[in-house]
């Protein structure tokens, strides 16, 4: 018993070292992380990058809040979760080019069918 807590605990203070394990940094850290990657699937211009990037910096802080006031409520923080995402799909599209738009649109559907395999355990 002792020994499983002391790996326990080892385990999740490494964790916490990384920048919390899963999720990955601070908020900040996750919008460039994700500007980064539309911008790469996107060629974002240098003005859609700048706006891309606030727009994920300002989701990224309400998640984090909404996660910590959530409270154990799993099911109502993945509604609100689900309503941000969306509405900050709906200010990115706002950013791009028709062009843009339809690639954008592509690359949801692809992340979303990608969520939906890990789910299943298919992408383990």
């Amino acid at each position: 018993m002792m020994i499983c807590a002391l790996l326990f605990s080892v385990i999740t203070y490494a964790n916490a070292q990384q920048g919390g394990g899963r999720m990955g940094g601070t908020p900040e850290e996750r919008a460039k992380r994700n500007t980064d990657q539309l911008a790469e699937k996107l060629k974002l211009t240098e003005d859609q990058k700048t706006k891309v990037l606030a727009i994920y910096t300002a989701q990224n802080a309400e998640m984090t809040k909404a996660r910590e006031g959530a409270g154990g409520d799993m099911s109502g923080m993945r509604e609100k979760m689900t309503k941000m995402m969306g509405e900050t799909n709906t200010k990115i599209e706002a950013v791009l080019t028709d062009e843009q738009k339809t690639t954008f649109k592509a690359y949801l559907e692809e992340r979303k069918k990608a969520m939906e395999a890990r789910q299943n355990g298919g992408g383990q």
